[in-house]
């Protein structure tokens, strides 16, 4: 497996403030860091090059999108935009903060997730995985969303599908994949699965629900309860996402990951495990996709990157690291709610025919 890494990535500075709200707060004694910095990356590269995963990997260097790359799925009127926002520290949206080292950032973040898209189409390594910031998964074509500039997965789908190849991309970020799904909402040779918690839309950026009415004949929606954990995460995609992508016929896979549905992450309130990564990884690893992974949330760092390392695990079919944190019940008893409402949206899909709760055709 081959992770790519550029440095650029370190040098969007998202800055201090209330938690992701930027700005001066007089009754706060001390300002926090933006959850999205550059330490969390770090902390990620750290992990997968100094834990026993490590001798299973090779590092590559990434690059910088071009112009005419970042057009692929954004407009150019929004492109220029954004990268005069970035001559100075501003907000381009309420919590979503670029300064003067963002352009280069976001430029790195794209291209490197395109060399690991190069690497893959190549026939060079079948997994690849993208370690950048920004994350991209929210961004949509014109507008900025939940600490995404440019939609670094949309991006790789994208380039795939101009090559010919059939796409899926599967999104297990705790937050709705918007972006995404906005982005390939009506192209019929791209299949955008996003697993996520409810949570609904959060402001003028990010209209979208989330939620099962959303999907369609290429968006599908698998939206769970607060404190849904491993056995909910492992239910959605044996029984609704793995289902679809061998339905629609998937022969190339993007993946947005996120570990930000972790048990301890500050932005979710989902209770995957460690070992729950790990089952994902495995699960991704089994379809024996070429496959990009584009890096997404994930902000309580720490266990962030054993999370991170477990999910690499999975998908090299390893089992390594312990983890001394995972305590939370699995309460899984809404998990068969959810996957009925998911399953009972999807009226043009065959494997929903059959399913409790499935109204598909016969």
């Amino acid at each position: 497996m081959e992770v790519f890494w550029h440095d650029a990535c370190l040098e969007h500075d998202t800055g201090t403030g209330l938690w992701e709200l930027p700005g001066r707060w007089d009754w706060l004694d001390a300002p926090e860091p933006h959850p999205e910095n550059a330490a969390r990356l770090r902390t990620f590269r750290h992990a997968l090059a100094h834990g026993p995963v490590a001798p299973h990997l090779s590092w590559s260097t990434g690059r910088f999108a071009d112009d005419e790359e970042l057009a692929r799925v954004h407009e150019p009127s929004y492109l220029a935009g954004l990268r005069a926002a970035c001559e100075r520290r501003t907000a381009v949206e309420v919590n979503t903060v670029v300064g003067p080292g963002s352009w280069d950032a976001i430029r790195a973040a794209a291209g490197t997730a395109l060399a690991a898209y190069e690497a893959v189409a190549a026939g060079r390594t079948r997994l690849a995985y993208a370690l950048v910031r920004p994350p991209g998964h929210h961004a949509q074509p014109a507008m900025a969303d939940g600490y995404c500039l440019v939609n670094n997965a949309a991006l790789v789908a994208e380039t795939a599908r101009r090559a010919g190849r059939r796409v899926a991309v599967l999104d297990w970020d705790v937050h709705h994949g918007n972006g995404t799904q906005e982005v390939f909402r009506d192209t019929p040779d791209v299949l955008t699965v996003s697993v996520h918690m409810r949570h609904g839309p959060w402001g003028a950026n990010h209209a979208q629900t989330g939620a099962p009415a959303e999907s369609g004949a290429s968006n599908i929606n698998v939206e769970l309860s607060l404190g849904a954990g491993d056995e909910a995460y492992r239910r959605a995609l044996a029984e609704i996402a793995l289902p679809a992508l061998a339905e629609f016929g998937a022969d190339f896979l993007v993946c947005a990951s996120g570990f930000d549905g972790s048990a301890f992450d500050p932005n979710g309130r989902h209770n995957l495990t460690a070992a729950g990564y790990r089952d994902i990884g495995r699960v991704v690893s089994g379809l024996g996709l070429p496959t990009v992974l584009t890096q997404e949330g994930g902000y309580l760092r720490g266990y962030s990157a054993l999370c991170l390392h477990a999910l690499v695990e999975g998908l090299l079919g390893l089992d390594l690291l312990e983890d001394p944190l995972a305590y939370v019940p699995d309460d899984a008893q809404l998990v068969s709610a959810d996957l009925a409402k998911a399953k009972s949206a999807l009226t043009s899909w065959a494997f929903c025919a059959s399913a409790p709760g499935g109204r598909g055709p016969a």
